[in-house]
């Protein structure tokens, strides 16, 4: 287990408020990731999507930066821009 993991579980046990920020934090971080990781494998720039987007560079790092927020309208557009399809799961 890795420092960083050994340190938030041992401060998730101490601390019931870290860990339910952490966790929420954490999924919002991921979703970000996950669409900067597709726009890449699509092999565009954020310059290239928000062109296809019809928007600006800016919002296109905000949207894989603070994606906390992000409407599923702009979801279903950010995947379609990249030729993809955006399929969602309740788990």
């Amino acid at each position: 287990m890795s420092g960083i993991k050994k340190y938030t579980k041992k401060r998730k046990a101490k601390d019931k408020s870290f860990a339910k920020n952490f966790d929420i934090g954490y999924e919002e971080f991921k979703l970000g990731v996950m669409l900067r990781m597709a726009r890449e494998k699509s092999g565009l720039t954020q310059e290239e999507l928000a062109k296809k987007l019809n928007t600006k560079k800016s919002a296109i790092s905000r949207i894989e930066n603070h994606a906390e927020d992000i409407r599923l309208s702009t979801l279903e557009k950010f995947a379609e821009a990249l030729g993809r399809k955006l399929k969602l799961s309740i788990g």
